[in-house]
Formats: structure tokens, sequence, C-alpha cells
């Protein structure tokens, strides 16, 4: 009796190469891990160069500088792996360098709440370290996490990056934290009245992540994009107290 043919054997080299080179990495690495031929064919540079790219757009225009005789990046030449190499290579600096941020943040937790100047400090870190969209989305955006390391990310995300709305709806319901909730309080100079200084106001508000992508209260978006400015004194960010409870049920 005949053995029965392989899935692969009855596809045409092209064809299972456009099936590798149609997934996301995850999926890269599951159909890897199906049988010899697909692992060989997962790990080819022409699978993983675009994953690269995509990932992080500067990466290749950094790197043709300084290319080789054979055509390759500096880096890809002395990595046997080539671009899956590359990719695992960067993957462990960004989520390294995602865990000081994280780090950074929990630090500066005071009372489960942080100071705006804090937050802004993180925000900018991000930016100092060249975060890509999916690099946040993957290290930020995670129900696990704080919510205000979802802010974190979230904040970054439409104040520098400049990302859609409708890609970070997508990717805030996709990982079910579009209605987690954050609590922001500041307190702005006293208004003058008649030669005299009237007490500090003090104002506060719950807003949820997907509110603040669609911009439903944009004075809570400005506050936290300016920081302790001008006639605002001071600003805290803490989770709201369902958020809470629900990262601490005692």
């Amino acid at each position: 009796m005949n053995p029965q043919p392989s899935i692969h054997s009855s596809l045409p080299d092209d064809i299972a190469l456009k099936i590798a080179s149609s997934l996301e990495v995850r999926g890269v690495c599951s159909l890897g891990s199906c049988s010899r031929f697909w692992r060989q064919l997962c790990a080819s540079d022409c699978v993983w160069e675009p994953l690269c790219r995509d990932r992080w757009p500067g990466l290749a225009l950094d790197q043709q500088a300084s290319s080789t005789s054979y055509g390759y990046p500096a880096d890809l030449h002395h990595n046997l792996q080539g671009w899956r190499g590359l990719y695992i290579k960067k993957h462990n600096e960004m989520a390294e360098k995602a865990a000081g941020v994280v780090n950074f943040v929990e630090r500066c937790l005071a009372f489960e709440s942080i100071e705006v100047g804090h937050y802004l400090k993180a925000i900018k870190g991000l930016n100092t370290m060249e975060f890509g969209f999916k690099d946040i989305q993957m290290f930020f955006l995670k129900p696990d996490l704080n919510v205000l390391l979802n802010l974190v990310g979230l904040h970054y995300c439409i104040a520098l990056l400049d990302t859609p709305a409708e890609y970070l709806m997508e990717v805030l319901h996709s990982c079910n934290i579009s209605e987690r909730q954050v609590h922001v309080q500041w307190w702005k100079l006293g208004r003058w009245f008649y030669g005299f200084r009237m007490r500090d106001e003090l104002h506060s508000r719950n807003i949820s992540l997907g509110d603040l992508v669609t911009c439903k209260d944009e004075e809570v978006l400005g506050v936290l994009r300016r920081g302790a400015v001008h006639e605002v004194l001071r600003i805290q960010i803490a989770p709201a107290k369902s958020e809470t409870q629900r990262q601490d049920p005692r």
C-alpha cells in the first residue's frame, strides 16, 4: 500500500511560500512546527524580511547604508539565521526596553496613582527608544497589565505615532481593554475675584481607553498632553475604582 502524499508534496513551492508569507509571526511559527518542509520554508529570508520591515520600517533604511558585498545588511552578514535571526534579536531588544519602561512606571506609582511628570517621561522614553505601533500592541496593550501601562502605550500611539483611530480601536477591542477606565484628577489655580484669589479648583474624571481614542472627552486628553503647565498645578492619574478592585480583589 503506497503511503499517502503529504499536503506539502502536492503544493507547488511558490504556492506554499505564498501561504507562509501571508501569515503574521505567530502563524509562521505555528506553521513551521508542522513538518521539516514547513520548518525550512518558514525560516527563509523571503518570509521574515517583510515581517521585519513591517514591524520596524526604519530598520531596513538604517542598515542599507552599511551593506556587504553579498547584498545583505551588515547585521545579517554576521547572523547565520538571516532575517529570522534579526527579527528575534530585535524582538528581544524591544522586550527588554519595554520591561524597563514597565519597571519605571511601577516604581513611580504612589497609592496606585502616578504624577503626570513621570507619566509623560515614560511616553518620552518610548519615543526615544523608537517603539513602533506593533511593539506597543505587543508589550503594552494587554489586559493583564495595569491599566496605566495600557494608557501610556495608547497615549504614545495617539500623540507621537499618529496611529489612525480605527487601528487603535480594533486593537483595543481584540485585546478586550477598550472599556478599561482611568481616573484623572487635576488642580487648577483658583480664579481671581474682586482682588482675591479663590481656592484652587479640583477637577476629576473617569474615562475609558476607547473614549480617549475617539476623543469623546477632549478636555481630559488635553490635560494629559499638556501636563502641569499654566494654570494647572498638578495632575494625578490612577486606575478607576472598578479597575483597582479588579486588580486587587482584597
